[in-house]
């Protein structure tokens, strides 16, 4: 028998000599160069069929598009629509094998942000071996001196993943209630292992006198089970798992979210979802993937990318990179909790984006009164800028550095000026003195020096729609006023309370009038954000209405346990609903509708907070 020689490091961890001149030579690879074009960006047409899932897309509307309109769009693919939690995403359930037709025909109505097919997607780790790795990885970022100061209690971090080994004893005592998005149970054990593995790096107990310390071992974990099982023992998630996993994490009081698949930053309804999360003061995190090769993918400032790092701190070997990426952090030969309740080392930037999600629960619980936006801000200015100076491919904007950014946390409240620089904003669509008639695509562009938080669409002085993530894209239902010029005006708002409003543009409605006969039919009328459930930070509250007299003589009102909050015209009805204040328990949202007959309906929602 060959005798196994191993080398005595000074942190006591053991490694086989062969595999210490594997990964050095790993290490050399050489990456592309910087200006090489990336390839690798894979369009809906081109997915294969054992890519994607048949029978549903994934969409969501622009804001303003009625019930109505949205059921009439997708009705001549026999398309039935699911809502995702409280967000705007929708997965549309269709025929087997229309996926791709019923894409095209819908990619081309100005009624909806985006279309895209529900991509099949593999988990970003590479092959596991026990004799490898320890905690390298916790002196490397300074974990320990950022303990001083936080270890992340109060701070939930949901681990949206293959589920989680509830037994193990690092994990156990942090786990809170999750939720099992594939199969719509409670169902969170592993089904592959990953999950476990991720979630011990970003928050396995400490101080319990065994195993491993997760960067943030005081804080919570919320389980979230996004993935399944193939015939082939593969793990794999869809868009529409992930997506879903995120608004359930931002609904159930999850800051920070790490999602540990490839392809994430690709997706528009995973985009989406992250910005839903951030609107709540959460972050999401998402692994860059492992093909040591750029990606291809558009910057997105959505979520936070994060490439991997090794002991030496360059580029792990299998590490992806590209405009794209954030962040880096440490992702070789992590020693982390394993599903048979022990412990062992992976690879892979499955395991750098927890490292970095763990810091940010701890710069979270350093510092509680800071939102996502101000924790973003301070993880990249006190990264460890590594590779071409500033932000490059590789890196993004360095290697996540705990000590530095949890001290910048804590002092963060005392440096923090006051934002006192309105948005700016403007209509881009229509053009002023255009005619329009029945429903309008409206565009608006705005921005802000730390960030826009909505925009309204006004017509006439009523906001009929908002939105609260870029690209602000409305659709506006032009019968819900009379024939003859109206006003749009776009109004947009930052977190620190900074109003502004666009030039207005009038247009000229020219829509054909009926005569009507007696009218005794009351109007439609429902409430379409939030549905049932759970409800936290800033809510976008949406009524939609219709009559068979025409939307022009409906008038919406909005009421909030039992106080008028809002009230227009037309056929929507937006309100910007703060629920921070509320008390803990349940709250019901009425809206009524009343034409200009005088025919009224009602409906109601039942949401806890």
């Amino acid at each position: 028998m060959k005798k196994r020689t191993t080398i005595f490091l000074q942190d006591k961890t053991f490694l086989s000599a062969s595999l210490l001149v594997a990964a050095a030579a790993l290490a050399a690879v050489t990456p592309p160069a910087h200006g090489a074009k990336p390839q690798h960006v894979q369009q809906d047409d081109d997915l294969a069929d054992s890519e994607y899932a048949h029978g549903r897309i994934l969409v969501e509307p622009r804001e303003g598009v009625s019930e109505a309109g949205f059921d009439e769009a997708i009705r001549p693919h026999k398309g039935k629509r699911r809502k995702m939690g409280q967000s705007n995403i929708h997965m549309i359930d269709l025929p087997p094998g229309s996926e791709k037709a019923a894409l095209a025909k819908l990619r081309k109505d100005p009624q909806f942000k985006y279309v895209e097919l529900d991509r099949r997607v593999k988990l970003s780790a590479t092959t596991n071996d026990p004799y490898l790795g320890s905690e390298w990885h916790i002196g490397k970022i300074g974990a320990p001196a950022a303990w001083d100061l936080a270890q992340g209690a109060g701070v939930t971090i949901a681990i949206l993943d293959s589920g989680i080994y509830s037994a193990h004893p690092d994990l156990a005592p942090r786990l809170v209630a999750g939720w099992n998005v594939d199969g719509n149970n409670a169902d969170t054990s592993d089904v592959c292992g990953h999950g476990t593995a991720v979630a011990g790096v970003a928050a396995a107990a400490m101080d319990n006198g065994a195993g491993v310390a997760g960067v943030a071992g005081n804080a919570k974990i919320m389980p979230v089970r996004i993935a399944f099982k193939d015939a082939s023992g593969s793990c794999y998630a869809y868009y529409s798992t992930m997506a879903s996993g995120v608004t359930y994490a931002a609904d159930h009081g999850a800051r920070v979210v790490n999602l540990s698949y490839d392809s994430a930053p690709a997706s528009a309804a995973v985009q989406s979802a992250a910005n839903y999360l951030k609107s709540k003061g959460g972050l999401l995190f998402v692994a860059a993937g492992n093909n040591n090769r750029d990606e291809g993918y558009a910057p997105t400032s959505s979520m936070i990318a994060v490439s991997a790092t090794d002991s030496a701190d360059a580029r792990s070997s299998f590490s992806s990179y590209g405009s794209f990426v954030s962040l880096s952090a440490p992702g070789s030969y992590i020693y982390t909790t394993n599903m048979s309740g022990g412990y062992s080392a992976w690879n892979g930037t499955s395991f750098a984006s927890p490292v970095a999600a763990g810091v940010a629960a701890l710069m979270m619980s350093a510092n509680p009164a800071l939102d996502g936006a101000k924790i973003e801000s301070l993880l990249y200015s006190t990264a460890v800028d590594l590779g071409t100076p500033g932000r490059d491919i590789y890196f993004g904007n360095g290697r996540v550095n705990a000590a530095a950014a949890v001290a910048a946390a804590r002092n963060a409240s005392a440096t923090v000026s006051k934002d006192t620089s309105a948005p700016t904003v403007a209509i881009a669509s229509p053009s002023a003195s255009s005619s329009v008639t029945g429903t309008v695509s409206v565009g608006v562009n705005a921005a802000d020096n730390v960030g826009v938080a909505r925009v309204d669409l006004k017509v006439n002085n009523t906001v009929v729609a908002s939105d609260s993530s870029a690209p602000y894209a409305f659709s506006w239902d032009s019968k819900g006023v009379a024939n003859g010029m109206a006003a749009l005006v776009a109004v947009a708002y930052d977190a620190a309370g900074n109003v502004a409003s666009s030039t207005p543009v009038s247009v000229n409605v020219a829509n054909s009038t009926t005569v009507v006969s007696a009218d005794t039919q009351a109007p439609t009328v429902k409430i379409t954000n939030p549905v049932s459930g759970r409800v936290s930070g800033n809510v976008n509250v949406k009524v939609s209405a219709a009559d068979n007299s025409g939307a022009a003589g409906i008038a919406l009102a909005l009421y909030i346990d039992g106080q008028l909050k809002a009230t227009g015209s037309g056929s929507s009805l937006s309100y910007a609903w703060k629920t921070g204040g509320l008390s803990a328990g349940q709250h019901t949202l009425q809206s009524i509708a009343t034409d200009k007959a005088g025919n009224r309906s009602s409906s109601s929602v039942q949401v806890t907070k």
